[in-house]
């Protein structure tokens, strides 16, 4: 009888060992897979406004020439990532560059609200 615990706690002892190593390989294998996804190139995009128009009236602009898109000059610009809409912010210029200061952030819940 003492022999078929001993049998059973060690088993038991097993177990728990081996469970407790794919626990650390799989934690292992998610900081890795965290690390892989790093390296994901993603698509940023900065959408001042938009419009629609007639081809024929595309085709006829010229140098100089406006196209009147949907948004206001002081709105805030959209920020979208693999076309997504992310946050919003407003334009700045670094080192003579353009830039977006962010200024509203989508919160997650509405990422995902959207997703559906």
């Amino acid at each position: 009888m003492a022999e078929t615990k001993d049998n059973e706690q060690a088993k038991e002892q097993e177990k728990a060992a081996s469970t407790g190593a794919e626990t650390a390989s799989g934690a292992q294998a998610e900081t890795k897979g965290i690390e892989f996804l790093l390296d994901v190139p993603l698509e940023v995009t900065v959408e001042v406004g938009r419009t629609r128009m007639l081809v024929k009236d595309f085709l006829q602009l010229k140098e100089g020439g406006v196209i009147e898109l949907d948004k206001l000059a002081d709105e805030p610009l959209d920020l979208y990532v693999n076309s997504r809409l992310i946050a919003r912010g407003e334009a700045v210029v670094v080192n003579e560059k353009f830039g977006l200061r962010l200024i509203d952030v989508v919160s997650t819940s509405e990422r995902l609200e959207k997703l559906r």
